[in-house]
């Protein structure tokens, strides 16, 4: 399951991608477009920065920005720097080392395959990627109200 932490890294992720890229984005700004807390968001935006996300810049200006194209961030690599493993199971996660019941687990092949599943879905798909998603879902609507 994904935490609000999760979400919310997205959903900053999202606004600045959306935002002039050479500009810094102040975070009171993020966090009134967002409707979320500025304080939850300084400790969103800390790991962000530590992960490498975004950069941030202090005083008259400053703000954050992305570090990279939307392109260049694939969803799961964002989710992992907020909540960890992504893996539904321990025993299938990056760092968890030989499982002491692989050769006799029956369900183990199964964990394998939905963790691939659930990793190839996040990590097929990019900021652009929601940022286009959600530019369709914008002109639908504008498009059902012109009607």
């Amino acid at each position: 399951m994904v935490s609000t932490r999760g979400r919310y890294a997205l959903r900053v992720m999202i606004d600045l991608a959306e935002q002039d890229s050479d500009s810094y984005i102040p975070l009171k700004d993020v966090a009134e477009r967002q409707e979320i807390s500025k304080k939850y968001l300084e400790i969103i935006v800390r790991d962000l920065v530590s992960g490498g996300f975004i950069t941030g810049a202090s005083g008259k200006g400053g703000g954050y920005k992305l570090c990279r194209k939307p392109e260049e961030y694939p969803v799961g690599e964002i989710l992992e720097q907020m909540e960890g493993s992504i893996a539904p199971v321990s025993c299938v996660g990056k760092n968890s080392g030989e499982c002491p019941r692989a050769n006799s687990c029956h369900t183990l092949p199964m964990w394998a395959e939905f963790d691939q599943m659930v990793h190839d879905f996040f990590y097929q798909r990019t900021l652009r990627d929601l940022l286009q998603s959600g530019n369709s879902v914008q002109k639908r609507e504008d498009e059902s109200q012109n009607l």
